[in-house]
């Protein structure tokens, strides 16, 4: 396997040095992937981590040997999502309405709350698989499943549904993409592209909300 020096450096979050894709992977390795996904998928605090660019990624260095062989990513990043959900809903669930009720702040905004009260009216419990893929969405989504009372059944297995689905679909193109031949010879470039493409979303919910 290759050193992790190889990495390249280029930023794949919102954020300070420490979610930087090469930061995560020179410091912490595999640990480091597995905890911003956790975090993204539960906590409170992972609004602006883009977990799609990060799981893509993670599959395009597993194609090149920079991090462990794909069937690795492909048991531990689901397993990280789906935990991450599992404490999401138990913040919801015994923290109840209270946490939405938070002052905006940098990272929280009423707006967000807004937006995955909408997909649930709109999708209800498949919301939690829908929201995998959709930033933001999927922070708040297991949070609101546990304030709302979801069967907890109902969740779980929906919840395992959208961890396997994101996890395992979304590095596995990277994977593949990365043994193209074109996508190698140009990994930076496309990196990059995929991180803007990952904050796209969010940055039109702000301006979005910004109008509002």
């Amino acid at each position: 396997m290759n050193s992790a020096a190889a990495v390249p450096s280029l930023p794949l979050a919102l954020g300070p040095k420490w979610i930087e894709a090469d930061f995560l992977i020179e410091t912490f390795g595999m640990l480091g992937i597995l905890a911003v996904v956790f975090i993204e998928s539960g906590l409170l605090v992972g609004f602006l981590l883009p977990g799609d660019s990060l799981l893509f990624t993670a599959g395009l260095l597993s194609a090149n040997g920079t991090l462990p062989d794909l069937w690795v990513l492909l048991l531990t990043i689901p397993l990280a999502a789906i935990a991450g959900d599992q404490v999401g809903y138990a913040i919801g669930r015994k923290a109840g309405p209270a946490v939405f009720k938070r002052p905006d702040s940098r990272f929280f905004r009423e707006e967000y709350v807004e937006r995955s009260r909408e997909f649930f009216d709109r999708y209800g419990a498949r919301t939690i698989v829908i929201a995998r893929f959709v930033p933001i969405v999927r922070t708040l989504a297991p949070v609101m499943a546990g304030v709302s009372r979801m069967n907890y059944r109902t969740f779980l297995i929906f919840n395992i549904i959208g961890g396997i689905g994101w996890g395992v679909g979304i590095t596995t193109l990277g994977y593949f993409l990365g043994q193209v031949d074109f996508v190698a010879a140009n990994l930076e470039p496309i990196i990059l592209g995929i991180v803007a493409l990952s904050v796209i979303p969010i940055v039109v919910e702000l301006l979005k909300a910004r109008r509002r």
